[in-house]
């Protein structure tokens, strides 16, 4: 048995997986997750370089997740960075922090910029484990912070995919600055948001598919809301469904809030306070696309999502 640990660092967060192979030998046992804000892909959009403080916010977080990692006896470690990284001028800065810290755990472990079609196959692998093939084709969308993948692929595999350079945070820093949102924001970020996905839904045909499955913060946020958590339960929102009907009242009850009003609510991640009206108006038109292109009427939100792509590639390593 092969204790593995997978690291996804993205715009918004950095998260992190310990496990071990499933007993049966399919799937994952988890012993350990974590997520942590810190937002290293601020003012990326705009200056093209990581900015001094958001490197530092991360660092202090990969060095608590490299002693999780020794304490929990890793023995082999995935570091994935994503959106922010690909467009960071300065990245190379990133990756030599995150070389001194992973080599901690795993001498010689270096982190690694994936590209968007990557990121979105592990992303499809992680999200339809726990779902019946028979339920398939699946579309599966991935929100982040600088990109959305829209993936579409069955028990066989990923058929296509895209990444769009779309985003809670990315938007967020173009649209985005109100409290309250005023309606010309809103629809400067609808405009947007509409110009990313398009060549997403261009390139990949959802025609066929018969369930999608929305993962990352944003999805698994606006499923809590749906289900009228009062705090959030993972266990509760793996696998939830949520008409999209429901899904659009509460993404623009989201967006209608101001940031105190957000903060409020139980299930809300104080990392995800400023960026989840973004994060709104994006599931909204991903879903009319789906509703549109494949006469889809629910979404399923998975837990599961590229952490977990990740940490089975590890365990098919050689």
């Amino acid at each position: 048995m092969i204790r593995v640990a997978a690291v996804d660092c993205g715009t918004n967060s950095i998260r992190l997986l310990v496990a071990d192979p499933a007993r049966d030998g399919a799937g994952l046992t988890d012993l350990h997750r974590e997520m942590l804000v810190v937002r290293l892909g601020q003012g990326v959009d705009a200056t093209g370089r990581f900015a001094d403080e958001a490197i530092e916010r991360t660092r202090a977080a990969l060095s608590g997740y490299a002693a999780t990692m020794r304490e929990l006896g890793v023995e082999r470690v995935d570091m994935v960075a994503t959106s922010a990284t690909r467009d960071a001028a300065n990245r190379d800065d990133f990756f030599a922090m995150t070389a001194e810290l992973l080599g901690t755990v795993v001498p010689g472990a270096v982190a690694r910029v994936i590209t968007g079609d990557e990121e979105a196959r592990l992303s499809f692998r992680g999200a339809v484990g726990d779902l019946d093939p028979a339920s398939g084709p699946f579309a599966v969308t991935d929100l982040g912070g600088g990109s959305t993948e829209l993936v579409v692929g069955d028990v066989g595999g990923v058929i296509a995919a895209y990444s769009a350079d779309v985003g809670c945070v990315r938007t967020t820093e173009r649209c985005l600055r109100g409290d309250p949102l005023s309606e010309q924001e809103i629809a400067d970020a609808q405009e947007f948001i509409g110009e990313r996905l398009a060549p997403a839904f261009a390139a990949v045909d959802v025609s066929s598919v018969r369930t999608w499955v929305g993962v990352a913060g944003t999805m698994t946020t606006l499923a809590a809301l749906v289900a009228g958590l009062d705090e959030y339960d993972p266990a509760k929102i793996h696998l939830s469904r949520a008409t999209l009907a429901d899904l659009h009242r509460v993404c623009w009850d989201i967006v209608a809030m101001p940031r105190a009003q957000r903060a409020a609510l139980g299930v809300m991640h104080p990392g995800r306070v400023d960026v989840i009206g973004a994060g709104a108006l994006v599931t909204d038109a991903l879903a009319e696309q789906m509703r549109r292109r494949a006469g889809i009427t629910d979404i399923v939100v998975s837990e599961h999502d590229i952490l977990d792509g990740i940490a089975l590639n590890l365990l098919d390593a050689p």
